[in-house]
């Protein structure tokens, strides 16, 4: 059976309010990264008052992602974040699934999670 690690880094921030969650879980080869919104480390403001600013802002190389799940607050959004997520998805992008939330923590408009295989 595979061994599970938790990855911890100060470039991320931290669980909120000390939830009990990891920042990524690494498994074999795969990495599964949690849900990132436009939280800079050590704020507690989000960065950006738009989808596509917030977007950036959660920004990552998608090259080695294989799987991503982008949550939304508002569906409408969907064409500004893609606009900005297509720049930082690669050759092959990875799959893909968009959904609306309810609701997303402290009031992000975008929130992303990943899988990556290393």
């Amino acid at each position: 059976m595979a061994k599970k690690f938790a990855i911890r880094t100060e470039k991320a921030p931290a669980p909120l309010q000390g939830a009990p969650y990891s920042q990524a879980v690494r498994v074999d080869d795969l990495v599964f990264v949690l849900g990132q919104i436009a939280l800079r480390p050590g704020e507690s403001a989000l960065t950006g008052a738009t989808v596509a600013e917030q977007t950036e802002a959660v920004g990552s190389r998608l090259d080695w992602m294989v799987k991503t799940t982008v949550f939304l607050a508002r569906m409408e959004d969907f064409s500004e974040m893609n606009e900005v997520y297509k720049r930082h998805a690669g050759e092959v992008p990875p799959a893909r699934s968009t959904v609306q939330a309810a609701k997303l923590p402290a009031g992000a408009l975008v929130e992303i999670e990943a899988i990556a295989h290393l």
